[in-house]
């Protein structure tokens, strides 16, 4: 995990508890954050697989988005809205409904990825809650509120809110006790529950790959919804090592790593993130470069490698048969559900087929490794059944 100064940190407002677990603490993005706790990362990944992990992610920037002046029309209002966030991402979020949850990207003018976000419509019409990655937060504010001018108002959720998820196949039958009717939520769908006399905003999604939760939670009522969850038998506190390694095993991008301003949608293997409207309409920033990847392929891409002995860890160089360097791994780790190394990392389209046999250095020593594909375990979201 990367460290920061330990000089100056911000805690999150579930630090006491973390601190009362014996969570080790690590600077991480700015916060004092728990890299894991004395049962370990291993125990730690393979408990939120097998029952319910509990993760503070309140270092995230969940925000809302909100007309100054809505003219009572919700599908108007909705329209709007959507016009101010669209020109700095691209995805479809004119076509959202309500309580209905995207995932996209924010770009660059040559296509590159400024970072990868949440964008939501909420019932309240007019209004869009988006959750921003911890590093780039304060510079996407600042351009979403360049974007809307005097016409959208930014508030941030950051600074009086905790930032809960709880991931893992039990997490449902959990959350449920807290906020009755979350089951009904289909992944990418969220909505307003009420708990202890406060709302709290519950997400059906996660980073893990794993059917989960992410709720937004007022500051006063975190510690008491963080305790309330891990009362439940099933539930564990679970640290940024384990939400790593199930996030890599997931082959989920991490911004700053696998995502930076140099990397296209299409490069990341993320071209479902480019809204089929806007691909047709090519209104979104870089257009002329992704689209022109979707048709002649990109001149890296991203891809998931099986490693042979010790793990590959970023900046790693990948190698061809021959030993030449062809690219670079951007995350690597081991995968305790595999019991084997795994990495994502960029090679030409060439040596990006699958089953193809390929090297990286370790320590100056060549490992075997073969493209596979990813998600590495599969998926396990939650989708409702399309009404016939």
């Amino acid at each position: 995990m990367a460290e920061t100064s330990a000089e100056n940190l911000k805690t999150t407002p579930l630090f006491d508890q973390h601190v009362a677990a014996n969570g080790r603490m690590v600077p991480f993005g700015g916060y004092s954050l728990p890299v894991q706790y004395p049962t370990g990362i291993m125990t730690e990944h393979k408990w939120t697989r097998e029952h319910a992990g509990l993760f503070d992610v309140s270092h995230m920037g969940p925000s809302f988005l909100a007309l100054n002046n809505p003219s009572g029309d919700a599908e108007a209002d909705h329209a709007a809205i959507a016009a101010i966030i669209e020109p700095l991402i691209c995805g479809d979020i004119a076509g959202l409904k309500p309580g209905q949850v995207r995932y996209t990207l924010m770009l660059n003018e040559s296509g590159g990825t400024i970072d990868d976000l949440m964008v939501a419509r909420s019932n309240i019409a007019g209004t869009l809650y988006i959750v921003v990655n911890a590093g780039t937060k304060d510079g996407d504010f600042a351009r979403i509120e360049a974007a809307a001018g005097d016409k959208a108002r930014l508030i941030r959720a950051d600074g009086d809110n905790a930032l809960l998820a709880l991931q893992g196949p039990e997490a449902v039958q959990v959350v449920t006790a807290i906020a009755p009717g979350a089951a009904d939520l289909g992944f990418m769908q969220y909505a307003p529950f009420d708990f202890a006399g406060d709302q709290i905003t519950v997400a059906r999604s996660g980073y893990t790959g794993e059917d989960g939760f992410e709720i937004l939670v007022p500051y006063a009522k975190a510690a008491a919804l963080w305790d309330a969850l891990l009362a439940d038998e099933r539930v564990k506190p679970i640290g940024l090592g384990a939400r790593d390694s199930l996030r890599l095993e997931a082959g989920l991008p991490l911004y700053g790593h696998d995502l930076d301003e140099t990397v296209s949608p299409i490069e990341a293997g993320l071209g479902f993130a480019v809204s089929k409207r806007r691909r047709e309409a090519a209104d979104f920033p870089g257009a002329a470069r992704i689209l022109q990847e979707v048709v002649k392929h990109a001149a890296r891409i991203r891809v998931g490698l099986l490693v042979e002995g010790a793990p590959a860890r970023e900046g790693a160089e990948i190698l061809d048969a021959s030993g030449a360097v062809i690219g670079v791994v951007t995350s690597g780790g081991f995968a305790p559900s595999l019991g084997k190394a795994i990495a994502l990392g960029f090679v030409p389209p060439a040596q990006a087929v699958t089953g193809t046999k390929l090297q990286v250095s370790v320590r100056g020593r060549a490992q075997p490794a073969e493209v596979v594909p990813t998600p590495f375990v599969p998926h396990r979201y939650f989708r409702k059944p399309k009404a016939s």
